[in-house]
């Protein structure tokens, strides 16, 4: 059971960090208009198309102990997020990133912008306009994004392999237990693993799915 209790602490942590960044610059999308907008767009989407290897290998580049990010780190701070389930959180936040930033442009883009301009001539604040109009009409769609990811960290296999490694009890999440006990022959364990990871995933999609429904129906 340590491959789940990692994978859904993993998981977890890898769903804030994603939703926090991937609301926040949702909004600058959604919102404000900027030259390399459509540049901005593309690079943020960029982990849905790119293999995981291929965004391990860009990690290991720079978290790594001779990378920009790496050595700085372990020079000022003593940190070193390489096999590590730091480094795995960042691996699987980096891929369900997209899922939160889609989401949440979409719901951004969706709210009424005379509903925000009535507010801000009744004398709100932008902090106030998000907080009591634009971010309450968006949540639904931001929660459902907020799953999704939920579900995509917790199934991340190539990224989390390539920064955090295999270490048992350490940085082995579900996906590379099902591998490893494939790889030896433990057919009972792999189809443990497997069951419990699809019951997980399936919750989670049909929750998304009950967030994603129209609230009001047009009779």
């Amino acid at each position: 059971m340590i491959p789940l209790l990692l994978s859904l602490k993993v998981a977890g942590f890898a769903t804030i960090v994603a939703t926090v960044a991937g609301v926040s610059i949702a909004w600058v999308a959604a919102k404000r208009e900027f030259w390399g907008k459509e540049i901005l767009d593309a690079v943020m989407t960029l982990p849905v198309v790119l293999p995981p290897t291929v965004l391990g290998y860009y990690l290991l580049v720079l978290l790594g102990r001779r990378g920009p990010i790496g050595s700085w780190l372990e020079s000022q701070f003593g940190i070193n997020l390489i096999f590590t389930w730091q480094g795995a959180v960042i691996a699987a936040s980096i891929v369900a990133f997209p899922l939160v930033y889609k989401s949440a442009r979409s719901a951004f883009e969706g709210v009424s912008r005379q509903l925000e301009d009535a507010s801000r001539v009744l004398g709100k604040s932008e902090l106030q306009v998000f907080a009591l109009v634009t971010f309450p009409l968006a949540l639904r769609g931001i929660l459902a994004g907020s799953m999704l990811a939920f579900a995509r960290a917790l199934g991340e296999f190539g990224a989390t392999l390539m920064v955090a490694g295999s270490l048992p009890g350490k940085t082995q999440t579900l996906s590379i237990a099902v591998y490893e006990a494939v790889q030896a022959g433990h057919d009972q364990i792999a189809n443990f693993l497997v069951i419990v990871t699809s019951i997980v995933c399936i919750v989670v999609l049909l929750a998304s799915n009950y967030f994603l429904r129209p609230k009001y129906r047009v009779i």
